[in-house]
């Protein structure tokens, strides 16, 4: 086992530690696991909090995200896959798209709730791309020219959007939506079409 797979390894097992307790796990040195925890909390692989434990600073607590614990092996994302076929072939394509539908409206009233904050259009792609890091997509804002690139280096639902790729054309009309009367967006590369990752293309109107 690689140390930085020892370390996830270590919250996965044994659920939240400090950065010292991980050090004596693994084997590493206290600087060592503090550099592997910045950098998987910038790849939205785990998040910190503070816990106050008697006199003197509060001690940071580290622990997997979602996505981190996505890491590991799973068959959700099979089941699920499974379960869209059947219902497609048992109740028809229409029970299907029902079902995203009712995600999409979901998902992009969560969206706006926690955009609602968000000033000119750079934040709100920011905030976007943190959300969606969150959620395990990997995801990136990088200025471009006069617009910006929101970039998703993971599908953590692959194979559900595999099995029906409706979810890729939901989420593209979300982010339409939420960005609509400020400006266009559209899908420059995409993952289940053969492109490294999903990329969109945000430019202002």
């Amino acid at each position: 086992m690689m140390a930085n797979d020892d370390v996830l390894y270590r919250l996965k097992t044994l659920g939240a530690q400090t950065a010292q307790q991980l050090a004596l796990l693994t084997g590493l040195t206290g600087m060592g696991v503090r550099k592997q925890l910045l950098q998987f909390q910038q790849a939205g692989l785990v998040c910190c909090d503070e816990r106050r434990e008697g006199v003197g600073r509060p001690a940071q607590y580290w622990q997997l995200t979602a996505a981190g614990h996505a890491r590991f092996p799973d068959r959700h994302g099979e089941l699920t896959a499974q379960l869209l076929q059947l219902m497609q072939t048992q109740l028809g394509s229409a029970a299907v798209e029902t079902l995203i539908a009712a995600r999409e409206k979901q998902a992009e009233q969560h969206y706006r709730q926690q955009l609602n904050s968000a000033g000119d259009l750079a934040e709100r792609v920011k905030q976007l791309a943190a959300l969606r890091a969150q959620e395990g997509y990997m995801a990136e804002a990088r200025a471009d020219g006069s617009g910006w690139l929101l970039q998703e280096h993971h599908c953590p639902i692959c194979s559900a959007a595999t099995a029906c790729q409706g979810f890729c054309r939901s989420e593209l009309s979300q982010f339409q939506s939420l960005f609509a009367g400020m400006a266009t967006v559209e899908r420059s590369e995409h993952l289940l079409s053969g492109g490294q990752r999903c990329v969109y293309r945000i430019t202002p109107v």
